[in-house]
């Protein structure tokens, strides 16, 4: 049979295809999801006129096909037959680092797996070139749902205790990765997901399958039942694994995360300061139905959060609604007499607000006559800077990493103050005291010791 014969007892499922000359050497490598049609569509008049098929539809000679059990197999599998074969009209993969990869680190507690362009040379598991960014971007995606590893650039070494605070990103949530940066996961098992990650993505695929049905059954057998039925939902992943549509489709949108190196570095650069602001502290005001005001400070060390570093405030000398005159009297006992000098000053205090809240607390620190660590306020509609003495506000990307950091600190202030609203609701709708003067929880409660 001529090709374009042969294409069409080709079958309707994912694969590869391989075009080969009248040596018998194969020129091109391509995916498809429906290999006949896919295939077939290279013997049309349309493709011997067009301008990137135009050379090589003259000189093939034979066609073979391999079958893959989904897209994202048929993708894997021809990035591994062009990189070993290094077909001759695959040229465009001439320059490798043009050309996307997927990426594993091998020298991180918690490996990461990244999409790139420019693979590192060392410390890594290559795998690709890739045709298709976008291809890429969602076998990512769809691999992340099953093994729940992490994307992210963040640097987490598993005796960090610091990381415990941290708030994972989205990724978390939908239950797409295990979250190591809150270290919910130990080394062992993290790293057990990516070397089975690796047998995957090396074409594994039955091997895995056999490994965690038998996993499974000792489990079981054990009667560690969550365990079995974590393992009961991988196989089922893995065996579910058809995708019919396309795999850009499916690329993870950018999730929001923060990097606190780089958010102190980018406020370092940003504010002027002759060294990373390490020690961050956040300042919120909350009201409790429209009487009841409390007060939240928070701390951050190194971009991370510091709760045993957190305190709150239930205001006293302020009657209503005054959001400057409650600012006034948090720092006032945050800053002055004992309470400065068991707790030093942070390298940079956060307000939330806008310009009024930020004068109002400078006033404060001249009024007692304390010299203020540098401070600043952000304002939540348009997400400005305001710094003092000056009169127009920073402007900063929304992506910039400082900027993130701060997001981060002025919004888990505001949800301790709103943790210490419920608290207090709780205590009131019952007739039973407020939290703090029986049997204390979690951070320091100052606004019953000051």
């Amino acid at each position: 049979m001529t090709p374009a014969e042969k294409v069409r007892t080709f079958p309707t499922t994912p694969g590869v295809y391989l075009m080969k000359d009248q040596e018998g050497r194969v020129i091109y490598v391509g995916k498809a999801v429906n290999l006949r049609n896919r295939a077939g569509s290279y013997f049309t008049a349309a493709a011997a006129a067009e301008r990137r098929t135009a050379d090589l539809v003259p000189e093939i000679s034979d066609i073979d096909y391999i079958e893959a059990e989904s897209e994202v197999d048929a993708l894997l599998l021809e990035s591994r037959l062009i990189k070993d074969i290094q077909p001759r009209f695959n040229s465009l993969l001439k320059d490798d680092k043009t050309f996307p990869y997927l990426q594993i680190t091998t020298r991180e507690d918690f490996p990461r797996v990244e999409f790139t362009r420019q693979p590192r040379s060392s410390g890594v598991r290559l795998y690709g070139p890739f045709t298709s960014a976008g291809q890429l971007r969602g076998t990512i995606s769809v691999l992340q749902r099953i093994f729940r590893f992490r994307t992210c650039s963040l640097d987490i070494e598993e005796n960090d205790q610091r990381w415990r605070w941290f708030r994972p990103c989205l990724l978390a949530s939908i239950n797409q990765c295990t979250a190591p940066c809150n270290l919910r996961i130990s080394r062992e098992d993290y790293r057990e997901d990516i070397r089975k990650l690796r047998m995957f993505l090396d074409g594994g695929r039955q091997s895995l399958l056999r490994e965690l049905q038998q996993a499974m059954q000792e489990a079981s057998a054990q009667l560690l039942f969550e365990k079995a039925a974590r393992l009961r939902d991988e196989i089922k992943a893995l065996e579910n694994l058809k995708l019919r549509g396309d795999l850009e489709s499916h690329a993870q949108p950018e999730v929001f995360y923060i990097d606190p190196r780089k958010g102190m570095t980018g406020l370092r650069k940003i504010l002027r300061m002759d060294a990373d602001p390490r020690r961050i502290e956040g300042l919120d005001i909350a009201h409790l139905q429209g009487s009841d005001t409390v007060a939240s400070l928070v701390q951050f060390i190194d971009g991370l959060p510091f709760k045993p570093g957190y305190r709150r405030y239930r205001i006293r000398t302020v009657d209503g609604v005054d959001d400057f005159a409650s600012m006034r009297e948090v720092i006032s006992r945050r800053f002055s007499g004992n309470a400065a000098e068991e707790n030093p000053f942070p390298d940079l205090l956060l307000i939330d607000g806008g310009k009024g809240q930020l004068n109002a607390v400078m006033e404060t620190f001249e009024m007692l006559g304390v010299s203020p660590p540098r401070t600043i306020s952000l304002a939540k509609r348009e997400e400005e800077v305001f710094l003092p003495g000056q009169s127009e506000p920073l402007r900063l990307s929304r992506h910039a990493f400082g900027l993130r950091l701060l997001q981060y600190v002025r919004d888990e202030a505001h949800r301790f103050a709103q943790h210490y609203h419920h608290i207090l609701r709780n205590s009131s709708s019952i007739g039973s005291r407020p939290a703090g003067k029986g049997r204390r929880r979690g951070p320091r409660a100052d606004d019953e010791n000051q």
